[in-house]
């Protein structure tokens, strides 16, 4: 008996402990069906990988909330340091941050090219000097 069946193309042979069962009469039984739900694993991995893509990209996201605290208004300490060489031409060796009638304050030690030492005080949030 040659049939094809659903093992790919082996011989049949029938079963002797079940009455009109075939099986593959080769013993790749296990190897193929191993393969078989390899390839149904891989094809439901896919198809799920791509769901999640199509679900991400149709939700749109909701909007950030605004802004509550004080330190997202305000320049970072780097920002006021570019700021402040920029200014001045000198190069920042000290900076510090100090309170002052409740505003934040950066206190820069500046030292230029020809040796002059001298400090500067800049607003956290409008970036301005503080005399």
């Amino acid at each position: 008996m040659v049939p094809t069946g659903a093992w790919g193309g082996e011989s049949m042979t029938a079963d002797p402990g079940t009455p009109g069962v075939e099986r593959p009469a080769s013993g790749h039984r296990r190897r193929r069906l191993a393969h078989w739900l390899w390839r149904l694993a891989s094809a439901l991995c896919a198809t799920a990988a791509l769901g999640a893509v199509a679900l991400s990209a149709a939700s749109p996201q909701p909007p950030a909330p605004p802004p509550e605290t004080r330190a997202e208004h305000e320049l970072s300490r780097a920002q006021a340091m570019v700021l402040v060489q920029k200014r001045y031409g000198a190069r920042v060796v000290r900076a510090d941050i100090a309170d002052q009638g409740g505003r934040r304050l950066y206190v820069f030690r500046l030292l230029s090219a020809g040796g002059k030492v001298w400090i500067v005080r800049v607003d956290a949030r409008s970036g301005a000097e503080v005399p």
